[in-house]
């Protein structure tokens, strides 16, 4: 779903909602329920939205969010299944927080989605469950507190790497610089970047400059060459060859394909 900036209003939903952030970062100010933070939100942050619970988001930027909704019924099916009592089963309300695996279902649901859903239902099934077990087990009544869901790395600090990450894409990024930004040694704050985000930091830089020059391909603003300079690419083969091997197609396919 993509918004222009202004107000947008959710009324109290039947499903829980997920919404993970796709594309630029955007600062805003979201409401769940009586709860309310500002801030920006980066690509791949996530919200959750418990059932039953309005929403609305004041937006300073566009923005663009993958938006899943799941059945209380599947949520409850998943904690018997993992032998927890489902009575009483609430979601926890999330802002802005990060979760690698919910990133990773998001993606996969993603990429079937553009592809016309080649695999069928069976595998949208199979990533439903999958995501109503990991949001019983961290994200609501029943989770264990003692399990974080963004590893060792202080959520703050994440949230600083990965804003600096999005706002200097067009850059030749150094891990010196990125942890600076954190305020850690390099060696320590690769480890724990690996442990939040599930990839090292050149995996994930390297898929967000994709991931951007994908975006700004599909607005047909820009050239393909003035697309990979903005990306911080050194020429056009170069984005070519990074996007084969992580999207799975071209930059001139990917453009053609817009048209469609």
């Amino acid at each position: 779903m993509s918004d222009a900036p202004g107000v947008v209003e959710v009324p109290a939903f039947e499903k829980a909602i997920v919404s993970v952030h796709v594309g630029p970062s955007a600062r805003m100010c979201c409401r769940h329920g009586s709860e309310t933070r500002s801030g920006v939100a980066i690509h791949g942050d996530v919200e959750i939205i418990p059932w039953g619970m309005p929403g609305s988001w004041e937006l300073k930027q566009g923005d663009t969010a993958l938006v899943m909704s799941l059945s209380p019924r599947l949520l409850q099916d998943a904690a018997e299944e993992s032998g927890l009592n489902a009575r009483g089963l609430e979601l926890r309300s999330r802002f802005y927080t990060r979760d690698v695996r919910i990133e990773h279902i998001a993606w996969a649901v993603k990429s079937e989605m553009e592809n016309g859903y080649p695999c069928g239902r069976l595998y949208l099934d199979c990533l439903a469950t999958a995501l109503s077990l990991h949001l019983v087990r961290q994200h609501s009544s029943l989770s264990n507190p003692s399990r974080g869901i963004n590893g060792k790395m202080p959520p703050g600090k994440l949230k600083q790497i990965l804003l600096f990450i999005d706002d200097h894409l067009n850059q030749d990024l150094s891990l010196t610089e990125i942890a600076q930004i954190a305020g850690l040694s390099v060696s320590y704050c690769g480890v724990l970047f690996r442990d939040a985000v599930g990839q090292s930091i050149h995996q994930y830089v390297l898929r967000r400059k994709v991931e951007r020059a994908a975006w700004l391909l599909k607005e047909r603003k820009l050239s393909i060459s003035q697309v990979a300079l903005e990306t911080g690419f050194a020429h056009q083969s170069h984005l070519a060859l990074h996007m084969r091997r992580l999207l799975g197609t071209t930059p001139n396919r990917l453009r053609k394909a817009s048209l469609d």
